[in-house]
């Protein structure tokens, strides 16, 4: 499933599939793989905002000299940030270059590999490796990506591909996943859904969970579910703003998320609406497609609410509806309306325009108070009414004009021949939302979407800053608001000031303002460096938007293109024109671009031992053989997730971990250093903390 229109791009409440952890492929031969021996998985949230850092190691166990790829299932809203692996003995990190991915799998045979790829899921990562791999020997990749979580109604979902068995049916030596959290809402449960978790503590702000699981097949992807309080509504923001010597555009040295809620209970008025439900019954939606549609469209009206208005229009080479205008949801018109949806059958040609032709007009009389929904599902191009894409869309949107009302178009498009452009255009131009789906998800995918906008609170929402120093904000076009769900408004600023954010809309006839103020940062907090990967890639949505809009006028979508592409180099974030390519050797770095800038503007040539948040307050033993202890102690009660790196003197790292800690408190870490394979020399602890870090050196032997 693509998703094309940016509307409500960050708040991911459609499922992911069953996917698993990355593949090394052999290039030569198709469902040739390396073995997966081990899986570690290292994730930090922060306010639903997840960083994941996946290592896995692999053992070539197939044939010497190997050409190998690797290719990754992620998630369908995440964007990869970085990746290393090391191979040979040696480590290398990969670049972002401004070319698409090499999507091929099938090796030098020319073998399509179905497996893999019915495997790998609709946002497959893919990366060439140069060098070869020599027979039994290992390879490790890390791969570290961002997203937005799913989140309905007070729960939010954390996700990783976990589920291998249709790569590999042999046990894995070891995998385990370590998650930590950090919310300003008050965390009230966090399980683990999929495994039994092997650690798990929650202090309401700050809350962690693992598994580990040793000689065990890898046959169900790690489900985290965490459920915040839904007594504490309102905006809450994150910022940081960046140094001069690391802005890399002019629109602003800040960067700011704004998380927006309704009161999803009883005391938030839900808005009636006026709903048509436009259904393809064309040829070519015969079969299991067709019995999906049914079942989804019952599934609707069956969830109406009381004093909602309804009606169901099918389209083939001809138009019907179940009823000739809107009517009260009721148990009689219910049953109805089943009626006339259990007799659609699949024949004839797709009649676009004749659907909106009858549906449209519906709502000329629908009252201005109600909220105006159409939910319109196709599985391909026009072939009867009007059939130039041009025209259809200046159709459709002079219909909506000359009803006069303003209409929430939810277009979906099924399998791989519906018209991209048109089903983008008319929902980017009515306040509405595309997705692409494949065959089988039309039930589960429009069941599911239909749940979130069934109880609209606040319509024609606009916003307004005070002072006026917002430079831009994502997404452009701001949706209805609706209980239980967010509204995440991801942006730049010039200044750092206190913002005064309205949101204006309306609630049935009356206007409603919402108002919030927030501190926006004046300093660089490393902790929030994903806000600049999280930007970019809503900046990269809105402009494939604009691109696949625009892909008949090939002036216009060349320069988006380039835009794209710089976006996607600058800030570090993968888009379908760049990929990872090639590989810089003995690099350690975690990331290649805004946070190792960040990070070089530190000292860490000397030691500082402490600071307003965190003291060392020993290292032993220091010189250093087969393991150290560092204890350290929090102060000032500061809660939150502490970064430690140890670093060679060439600025490399060579160790990394993030550890959850409380205010007020000692820790005592404990590193094995004889496993790291590094040589001997002086090394850098460091210590990041709240955008703050101390250092101390240390000398392995």
């Amino acid at each position: 499933m693509k998703k094309l229109f940016f509307l409500i791009s960050f708040i991911t409440f459609l499922s992911n599939g069953l996917l698993a952890n990355g593949v090394v492929l052999n290039k030569a031969l198709a469902g040739s793989y390396l073995t997966l021996l081990e899986s570690s998985v290292s994730v930090s949230i922060e306010n639903q905002v997840a960083i994941t850092q996946t290592t896995q190691i692999f053992k070539n166990n197939i044939g010497d000299s190997l050409t190998i790829k690797y290719a990754f299932p992620l998630p369908e809203d995440a964007s990869a940030t970085n990746l290393r692996y090391k191979i040979n003995g040696k480590w290398y990190t990969a670049n972002f270059a401004p070319v698409p991915q090499d999507t091929t799998t099938g090796g030098s045979t020319g073998d399509f590999d179905y497996t893999l790829n019915q495997y790998l899921g609709p946002n497959p990562l893919y990366f060439e490796i140069d060098q070869q791999i020599r027979i039994d020997s290992l390879i490790i990749v890390e791969l570290s990506y961002v997203e937005l979580l799913k989140y309905k109604f007070g729960k939010v979902n954390y996700n990783y591909p976990n589920d291998y068995h249709t790569i590999q049916t042999e046990i894995i030596n070891k995998q385990e996943i370590y998650l930590e959290l950090i919310s300003e809402r008050t965390i009230e449960t966090i399980e683990l859904l999929s495994h039994s978790a092997t650690e798990s503590e929650n202090s309401g702000s700050l809350a962690s969970i693992s598994y580990i699981g040793y000689e065990l097949s890898a046959d169900a992807d790690y489900r985290i579910q965490y459920s915040l309080s839904l007594s504490e509504l309102g905006l809450y923001s994150l910022s940081t703003y960046l140094p001069d010597s690391i802005q890399k555009d002019d629109f602003g040295r800040g960067f700011f998320s704004f998380i927006v809620e309704p009161d999803p209970t009883e005391n938030t008025d839900v808005i009636e609406k006026v709903f048509t439900l436009i259904i393809d019954n064309s040829g070519s939606m015969s079969g299991n497609k067709m019995v999906q549609a049914r079942e989804a469209a019952k599934f609707i009206v069956q969830n109406l609410n009381e004093g909602d208005k309804f009606n169901v229009i099918s389209f083939s080479t001809e138009v019907t509806g179940f009823r000739s205008g809107h009517v009260d949801y009721t148990i009689s018109n219910q049953d109805a309306a089943f009626s006339y949806i259990n007799s659609l059958t699949a024949n004839g040609s797709t009649n676009i325009s004749g659907a909106f032709d009858v549906a449209i007009p519906q709502f000329s009389v629908a009252d201005a108070s109600k909220a105006n929904i159409i939910i319109f599902f196709t599985d391909g191009q026009q072939t009867a009414g009007i059939t130039d894409t041009d025209q259809l869309i200046s159709h459709i949107n002079n219909l909506i004009i000359q009803s006069e009302k303003r209409i929430s178009l939810f277009t979906f498009g099924i399998g791989s021949s519906t018209n991209a452009r048109l089903l983008t255009s008319i929902a980017d131009s009515n306040n509405g939302l595309s997705e692409f789906l494949a065959n089988s998800e039309l039930e589960s995918v429009i069941t599911e979407f239909y749940l979130i906008i069934r109880n609209p609170v606040l319509l024609n929402t606009e916003i307004e800053f005070s002072p006026s120093i917002i430079t831009e904000y994502y997404p452009v076009r701001l949706p209805n608001l609706y209980k239980g769900q967010q509204l995440i408004l991801i942006g730049r600023y010039n200044e750092p000031s206190l913002l005064t954010t309205k949101l204006i809309g309306k609630s049935f006839t009356n206007n409603i303002e919402y108002s919030y103020n927030t501190n926006l940062s004046d300093s660089l907090n490393t902790n929030l460096q994903f806000l600049t990967k999280i930007w970019a890639k809503s900046k990269i949505d809105h402009l494939m938007d604009q691109y696949y809009l625009n892909s008949n006028n090939p002036t216009i979508s060349d320069s988006i293109k380039n835009s794209i592409i710089k976006l996607s180099l600058d800030y570090g974030v993968v888009s379908p024109f760049t990929s990872f390519q090639g590989g810089e050797e003995d690099n350690g770095w975690i990331s290649v671009n805004i946070e190792r800038d960040a990070f070089e503007t530190e000292e860490i040539n000397s030691d500082k031992m402490s600071n307003q948040y965190i003291s060392i307050e020993s290292i032993y033993p220091n010189p250093a053989l087969d393991f150290v202890s560092i204890m350290l102690s929090t102060k000032n009660e500061t809660n939150g997730i502490l970064s430690i790196k140890l670093i060679n003197t060439k600025g490399q790292m060579v160790y990394q971990q993030n550890k959850l800690v409380n205010s007020n408190s000692k820790y005592e870490f404990s590193i094995d250093i004889l496993n790291m394979e590094i040589e001997s020399g002086v090394y850098y602890f460091t210590f990041q903390f709240k955008g703050e870090m101390i250092s101390c050196k240390i000398v392995i032997n």
